[in-house]
């Protein structure tokens, strides 16, 4: 490796080592660390950002100090930047295009930075960052947006500060460094954006290399549809934010009860859902999604009395259960696929979820979930025999017993309204 210096050339092979094997960012950043120091780098608080692809969180950083050595947190995203951002050493340096700030905090002046001035009042005596860009170079920089990067700060408490040999292997190494985080933070990234669109188990299963067109799995499985009712009326009447903010916060609810029983969203349809229930067995499948559908009664309830007082619109919902034998996997074209279920239990689901009407309840599943749940704290009640829609065997329906004022009521606002 020439004349490079000595600590880089045990350092490099480290990093590739662990971006190779994604090992994970965290362990990456504490082994880097600890290396450093063990080399006599007075290291004593590194900090690194670095921007997340997730719905919720714009960031994350990556702290070690050490003594207490490694430490992660999320930035969540917002619409306006925080104040402490705005007064940051690494604010200015993406607004002024810096690649490199350093700081003396022995000097008897005023620090620009309230950080810094923690920093020195804590003990420390340098503050050395970089900035390191994964985008082409003239690509257009916004401070409050920043392109896809890292952003690093090193930090000694070493009355001579740090050395000039010091400062040169921690640029040398950085964009290795870099490199190793790319490799990770893109695998994760495919992980949170999969996940997001496609569901926890249909995302984790893309990733593993499960994405070629016609491949499934036959799974028991509890299938479920949940939907809104008179949403096409309330389409028609409200504008188009407030529409879809309603629309957010039905789903929010519906997708937090059936995640937290182990439940999959397989896709949205609308104004509705389909979900899926595969825990290992028809017992346990069928169990989780009625504790799923009682915790989504409930919640629903609740904010449809939150949502009337402050005079927001509100509507009802329903959901339908049936459990049996799907072909889970990849349908569609060979440019275009869909990871998603089929069989005759999903369009018997459908059938079972045209009979809301009928029976007149929110929810209703079917014998095979009734059948399986032999143990349950639940007052079920039959709502009847029926015949469904290309179905040869009539079908008997259940649900859950509610007595009036047990669980929040909603008023009846949408009575004649369409479905």
């Amino acid at each position: 490796m020439g004349d490079m210096d000595p600590r880089a050339e045990t350092l490099v092979p480290m990093l590739i080592e662990k971006g190779l094997r994604s090992s994970g960012r965290q362990d990456l950043l504490n082994t880097f660390c600890e290396k450093l120091v063990e080399m006599g780098v007075p290291l004593w608080r590194f900090h690194l950002a670095q921007r997340a692809f997730h719905p919720k969180f714009g960031g994350i950083g990556y702290n070690w100090t050490r003594s207490d050595g490694i430490s992660h947190e999320h930035y969540e995203r917002r619409e306006t930047p925080r104040e402490a951002w705005l007064r940051s050493p690494f604010y200015q340096m993406l607004d002024q295009g810096l690649e490199s700030l350093q700081v003396d905090l022995t000097a008897n002046v005023p620090l620009e930075f309230p950080l810094l001035e923690e920093l020195k009042g804590r003990g420390a005596t340098e503050y050395f960052a970089l900035t390191l860009r994964f985008t082409e170079d003239d690509a257009p920089v916004d401070p409050n947006a920043p392109s896809e990067g890292v952003l690093s700060s090193w930090t000694t408490d070493s009355p001579e500060g740090f050395s000039a040999e010091d400062k040169a292997l921690i640029q040398s190494l950085y964009p290795v460094l870099g490199l190793a985080l790319k490799s990770m933070s893109n695998r994760q990234m495919a992980s949170d954006l999969l996940q997001t669109y496609l569901g926890r188990d249909p995302g984790q299963r893309v990733l593993s290399g499960e994405f070629q067109r016609g491949s499934s799995t036959e799974i028991d499985a509890v299938i479920g549809l949940f939907d809104l009712k008179g949403f096409t009326s309330l389409a028609g009447e409200l504008p188009g934010p407030e529409l879809i903010e309603m629309l957010n916060d039905y789903f929010g609810i519906a997708v937090a009860a059936t995640q937290e029983h182990g439940g999959n969203i397989l896709k949205f349809l609308g104004d509705g859902m389909l979900v899926m229930f595969n825990l290992g067995s028809i017992e346990k499948d069928s169990q989780a999604a009625l504790a799923a559908s009682a915790e989504l009664c409930r919640n629903i309830g609740l904010r449809n009395e939150e949502r009337l007082a402050q005079g927001l619109p509100v509507t009802d919902w329903t959901l339908a259960l049936h459990a049996g034998p799907i072909l889970y996997g990849n349908i569609g074209a060979e440019n275009r696929l869909d990871f998603t279920v089929i069989g005759p239990a999903v369009n018997q689901t459908a059938r079972i979820a045209g009979m809301h009407r009928s029976v007149g309840q929110n929810l209703i599943f079917s014998q095979v979930v009734r059948e399986a749940v032999s143990d349950t704290k639940y007052d079920i009640v039959s709502l009847g025999r029926y015949m469904l829609r290309g179905v040869s065997e009539p079908f008997e329906l259940f649900t859950i017993y509610r007595p009036q004022g047990e669980m929040p009521h909603l008023v009846p606002y949408l009575e004649g309204a369409a479905e």
